[in-house]
């Protein structure tokens, strides 16, 4: 393949750099095309944008670094993130939900999504350690309109983070004590070593005790948790029974994703599968 000599190789790995972080992931062969560049010079650029620790190598491409592993952002902050993505995410999870089962909610800004289209599911019993989630369910029932309360809603006891959900001593016991038919657990970050991570050691226990408690748990996490490691992990992939995600990750990740999880679902796309 020809040479591209119409760009200096800092021009193109800034437009290498700025797909990766635009898209959350990028191919090799991808670059190769666009850039009309050989597969050893981009594979030289990802080398350079790596040791700038601006991107990770994975295999057959590049995703971007994550963040500081004690790096826990506010409930308001994050839910301006990925905002869409979340609303879509939190549609096709809510098909999960079947009338008249126990399940449970961890915190978070796309589980809060979530919760607004379990109202429509009748007779739930919902736990959450989350306040913004509970407080979707009460309002429901208080609101004008005169919604009737469907749910069951049980908010675990325990000390407030950043994010708006309870942890600690007084959260880890009321959930051990329970039996869910299903947890959609919302996540920090994800990735094949580290398994699920948050940046929170308490937080980490607190869904150590969800996950185990549950049946079935069900991750809803846009493209941009993809290769975020925090500093505690609390769960492997094996322990992942559905990964809901958005159309916004990378095929090269997905493929990742399909060699640790048999149920991937692409909430925004047609056939909802990966």
């Amino acid at each position: 393949m020809g040479e591209n000599q119409n760009l200096l190789a800092e021009q193109r790995r800034a437009l290498i750099l700025d797909e990766v972080r635009r898209r959350g992931g990028v191919r090799v062969n991808e670059l190769t095309r666009r850039l009309n560049v050989s597969d050893m010079t981009v594979r030289r650029d990802l080398d350079a944008l790596a040791r700038q620790g601006v991107v990770e190598k994975v295999h057959g491409g590049a995703v971007p670094v994550s963040e500081a592993s004690t790096h826990e952002p506010g409930f308001e902050a994050k839910a301006g993130l990925e905002p869409g993505a979340k609303q879509a995410i939190a549609g096709a999870a809510a098909r999960f939900a079947t009338p008249g089962s126990a399940i449970a909610l961890s915190g978070g800004t796309t589980t809060y999504a979530l919760a607004h289209r379990l109202l429509d599911v009748p007779d739930l019993t919902v736990v959450t350690n989350s306040v913004r989630v509970a407080d979707v369910f009460h309002a429901a029932a208080r609101g004008p309109g005169g919604r009737d309360a469907s749910a069951t809603v049980v908010l675990t006891g325990g000390v407030r983070t950043p994010s708006d959900s309870l942890v600690g001593p007084v959260a880890d016991h009321a959930i051990s004590s329970l039996h869910f038919d299903m947890l959609f657990l919302g996540v920090h970050g994800m990735s094949v070593e580290a398994g699920l991570s948050t940046p929170n050691l308490a937080e980490a226990e607190t869904n150590r005790r969800f996950v185990r408690s549950a049946r079935r748990v069900v991750v809803v996490a846009d493209h941009t948790k993809w290769g975020t490691v925090g500093l505690s992990s609390f769960a492997t992939l094996a322990d992942v029974d559905t990964l809901v995600t958005d159309s916004g990750i990378p095929e090269v990740l997905r493929e990742e994703i399909a060699e640790h999880l048999s149920d991937l679902v692409v909430a925004d796309e047609p056939d909802e599968a990966g």
